[in-house]
Formats: structure tokens, sequence, C-alpha cells
């Protein structure tokens, strides 16, 4: 572990739970309808079988629940095309987006309808990668499809409760060489620092990664929030942060030359770097967007937002023609810039006309602090028109973007806590609606 690891993790700690602490009260407005084009992101919180580690928001899949779900998902689509709203490129994730393939189909065609859409990143998992799930991804114009592996070792799959609902790790490889070429970008994710997770084990998944030689790797440390922390520790065990550098060390030797940094956790075949494919993390290119469903989250104009994480309220909120954000907040001028720096530098570099474009040079004055400590780190460089970071950095704004993850994953034990207390305040749907419910 570096000797700057544990005070970083402390500042960051305080930093971001402060600034993932949302107004409660309920019913928020919407974000205002801005002209410029954005991404949406489009929550399916539905899966087969519940991780222990996970702690997005996701529930298990009953296709009674799944139809009239879907179904407000794409009246609110439609709400947003209604106020002006304009989207580019559009990510799906989970949960898991294809575990209901048609539903998925016609959300994406109806986006497809609506709007000039340049790109299609969806998230699943690898029992999905089967031939008729795969020709409707294709079909739907779906550009990027990241398939969650994790791991190929049996043993952590099994503690991870992935064995039996996801397959063995020769599946996995066998699925995911079958995929190979149908996408623009084929991403496998994948988890490092497990708590039982040996040297051999990493070494033996990134020489599985390198010989199937997919399009990209997205390598995240272990996040969870605290509520799940019991539970994994009862499946998987005690993680040892101590262990987490030289993992990500390894990983960074293994997967260069042959892998370009796109960000400080994805890695994108070099040969395809040209071409500008997707990389991970949708915030990276697209620092505002717009989140629809049940547990989704918006970043507009400085403000964040929170839709609820009552499916029963989602859609009954939509249904009566109102807003889902039941949580939003606005962040102050340092936030903002905190974030913003966080984001755009978390994709290895920064052109100083960004910001200086959005805050003029008082950014380079309220970041002082922060620049300073970095390039004492030697975390960052200053060169001609642009910030860029080193391999430290590279490590660094791994750890910052984990704890503003873990941050929000905090958020989302809240919210899953404000459950019953919001359906308590639900309009009331029409009794046929209502019989349905």
């Amino acid at each position: 572990m570096p000797w700057f690891e544990p005070l970083l993790l402390a500042v960051l700690k305080r930093e971001y739970r402060a600034s993932m602490r949302f107004g409660s009260a309920p019913l928020q407005p919407p974000p205002p309808a801005v002209a410029r084009p954005l991404q949406l992101y489009v929550h399916v919180p539905f899966c087969e079988s519940l991780c222990p580690f996970c702690s997005f928001h996701r529930v298990q899949f009953r296709e009674e629940k799944a139809a009239p779900y879907f179904e407000a998902l794409r009246a609110e689509i439609r709400s947003y095309h209604a106020r002006g709203f304009s989207f580019t490129d559009v990510y799906v994730g989970g949960g898991t987006p294809t575990i209901a393939p048609s539903e998925l189909g016609a959300t994406l065609a109806l986006i497809r309808s609506l709007w000039p859409v340049r790109t299609v990143s969806v998230e699943t998992n690898p029992n999905h990668l089967r031939e008729p799930v795969l020709a409707a991804l294709v079909a739907a114009g779906v550009g990027r499809l990241s398939v969650g592996v994790q791991s190929f070792d049996d043993e952590l799959l099994r503690q991870m409760q992935r064995y039996g609902p996801y397959g063995s790790g020769a599946q996995i490889r066998e699925r995911l060489a079958a995929a190979r070429g149908r996408f623009a970008t084929l991403n496998v994710d994948m988890i490092f620092n497990l708590p039982n997770q040996t040297h051999a084990m990493l070494e033996r998944d990134l020489a599985t990664l390198l010989e199937l030689d997919v399009d990209q790797i997205s390598f995240y440390p272990l996040m969870t929030a605290s509520s799940a922390r019991h539970r994994m520790d009862r499946t998987l065990g005690r993680v040892d942060s101590g262990r987490r550098h030289e993992f990500y060390q390894r990983i960074l030797a293994a997967l260069r030359p042959r892998y370009r940094a796109s960000s400080a956790w994805c890695f994108t075949r070099a040969r395809q770097a040209a071409d500008a494919a997707l990389i991970d993390e949708y915030i990276v290119d697209h620092d505002e967007f717009i989140g629809v469903g049940s547990g989704a989250f918006s970043y507009l104009d400085g403000h964040l937002y929170a839709t609820t994480f009552s499916l029963n309220q989602y859609r009954r909120l939509i249904a009566a023609g109102g807003s889902a954000i039941t949580q939003s907040k606005r962040l102050t001028v340092k936030e903002h810039m905190r974030y913003d720096f966080l984001v755009r530098l978390f994709g290895l570099s920064l052109p100083y006309a960004d910001v200086e474009r959005r805050y003029g040079h008082a950014f380079w004055l309220r970041m002082a602090p922060e620049l300073a400590a970095m390039r004492l780190l030697g975390a960052i460089r200053f060169m001609p028109g642009r910030l860029e970071l080193t391999d430290t950095g590279m490590y660094c704004w791994l750890l910052m973007m984990a704890e503003f993850f873990n941050a929000v994953n905090e958020f989302r034990d809240e919210m899953r806590l404000h459950i019953r207390a919001e359906l308590e305040e639900l309009p009331r749907l029409p009794a046929r609606q209502a019989r349905s419910s």
C-alpha cells in the first residue's frame, strides 16, 4: 500500500459522503429541459440472482413485475422527449438489462424513434450470451456489449454465488469467444482484490483475457456499501485493502502494451483505440446525463437527481403523469468543480480550456490545494494545453472513483430505507391499474 493511501482515503470518505447528502423532501422537481445533446442512462433493476457483493439497485426478476415496469420506463422516456430533451448516446445498466430481451428491444426501438442516437451500450451477464439474445441486441443497434464476468476462477465464482446462475469459468470463456466480432466493442467487466483472490488467480484471469483478446476490459476494485459488507463477510470473507495496489500494478503490467488505458480502470485494445470505442464509465465522456428508471441518477447543471427505489411508486408516479424523482441536491461551486475534476481527469487527461470555459480562472484558485497535493504525489503532469495522469495518478483516481461510488452506494442504502415512507405518499391509480399492481 502506498504511504499516502490511508490519508487520501480518509479525506475522500469525508468529502464524498458529504457530497452525496441529498435533500429529504419527497417528489423533487425534474431536471429543467436543455437544448444541448446529453447521454441517456436507462436503469433495468431486475436480476436472476442477487450477488452478495453488489450494492446497485436490483431486485429479483419476476415477469409479472417486469412487464409493467418496462411500460412505465417507456412512458418516462416519452416524457423527456415531450419536454424537448435531446439524447445522442444511450447506456443501459442494471441489474441485468437483457433479462427481458423483447422488452429491452422495444425500449431501444422507442429511443431510436425519438432521437438520432449514435451509440448504444448495454450490460449483460455471461448466461445471456446465446444466439437469440445476441441477434436481438445486434438488431436493436447495440454497438457495445459489456459482460459482467468478475472472474474466471470457479472457486471465486462459487463464493460470489455466480457459478450456478451464470456458468463456470470454462463456459464463460466459450460464450465470450462466440460473441467476439458481433459488436463494435465487446467489454468484459472484472473485479480485483476479492477477499480470497490470490495472485495466482489474478494471473490466470489476466492470461484468459489476453487469450480471448476481447476489445475492452474494465477491471474494478471491489466496491460495496456497508449494508452489504456483513453479507459479503459471510460469503466471501474480509477484504484486505493492503493488496489493492500490488494487484493494480500487476493488471497494468499485464495489459500493456496490447491494451491502452481509456480510464483508470478501463483498457481498450490498442488497435481499436483510434476508433474511439466507448469507455466503460459513461460519465467520463458525458459529465451531464439524464437517468430514467427506478434507482437511476441524473446530473445536470450542477444538480444531482435520484429517482425512487420503489418499483411500485415508480410505476404510480409515472402513471400519474409526474416525475419519479424523489431526491435532489444542488452542488456548491466547489463540489461542482471537484466533480468535474474527478470524472473528467479519470479519463486520464483534462484540457485546460474545458474548465476555463466553465469556471474561468476561479477553477485554478479554488482547486489549488487539490492540484498542489496531486502534483506533490506525482499524480498529475501539467502538459501544454492539458493535465495528465501519471501511473501513480491512475491509482489515485481509481481510489477516488471507488470512494465516490462507495458514497453513491451508501446513498442507495438510504433510498432503500425510504421505500416504505414513499409508498405511504403514493398517488392513487385508477381502479383497473390498482388491481394489476
